[in-house]
């Protein structure tokens, strides 16, 4: 039973958006996805998949890009990212699975899942754009949404006894900066593992990888990690 990530699928079967902008490797990368998925994981596994899975707009547009999902094989823990337009509340996001059988497909929303020893935890995180003369209230204000997000599924990973891992959208820490509020959770509850996406091309290379502040940091962002899913530290 092994555990894997790998975010910023950016599917788009029902209706066809380039990814090229960031790059010639995005070309055919649905394919690229099957092919180091079915290379990797077996159906026993679990692949957490933290946000900007698809470009649909709502549950329609969304169906071809879940079908292709749910035929691969392993479990799928589906976090929000920025571009998860089609996103709703785990009710309804629970409905639409159930009612089309993607029998495969969950979601990691304020909650947590223990796999193989791991409390599997996250959120969607932000971007803090505040810090670089954005709009520092309307930022403050989803900063701390997003912490209680990340608290509540930390103190659910904390009642399976496993240990924490986190999955986030944005990364925690970038050129410089940091998300102080994010960075104070992942230290308080003794996260050592943390994984995340939303950089891709040039963005990418000034990631913050490997150890920082006792936190060991990976992007798993599809085009980072030639589009295969990523083993999760010391999933067994």
């Amino acid at each position: 039973m092994a555990v894997y990530a790998l975010g910023d699928l950016h599917l788009s079967f029902y209706k066809e958006k380039s990814m090229d902008i960031f790059g010639g490797n995005w070309s055919g990368h649905a394919e690229k996805i099957r092919e180091c998925w079915l290379a990797a994981v077996t159906p026993e596994d679990t692949v957490v998949l933290p946000g900007d899975t698809s470009w649909a707009m709502n549950f329609e547009e969304l169906l071809p890009d879940f079908a292709f999902l749910d035929s691969l094989p392993g479990r799928k823990l589906i976090g929000k990212g920025n571009h998860d337009y089609w996103w709703n509340t785990l009710k309804k996001l629970r409905e639409f699975t159930a009612q089309n059988g993607f029998c495969s497909i969950d979601f990691l929303h304020n909650n947590a899942y223990e796999c193989g020893g791991l409390a599997l935890c996250g959120t969607r995180g932000w971007n803090f754009e505040g810090a670089k003369g954005g709009d520092r209230e309307f930022d403050a204000k989803i900063i701390r949404r997003e912490v209680e997000r990340l608290r509540f599924s930390l103190e659910a990973g904390r009642s399976s006894g496993g240990r924490p891992v986190v999955f986030l959208h944005y990364p925690p820490v970038y050129e410089g900066i940091e998300c102080a509020e994010i960075l104070e959770v992942l230290l308080s509850y003794g996260v050592k593992d943390c994984y995340y996406g939303h950089l891709h091309g040039a963005a990418a290379k000034k990631a913050v990888t490997g150890l920082y502040r006792g936190i060991r940091f990976y992007l798993v962002s599809c085009d980072s990690v030639g589009f295969c899913p990523v083993p999760v530290a010391d999933g067994v």
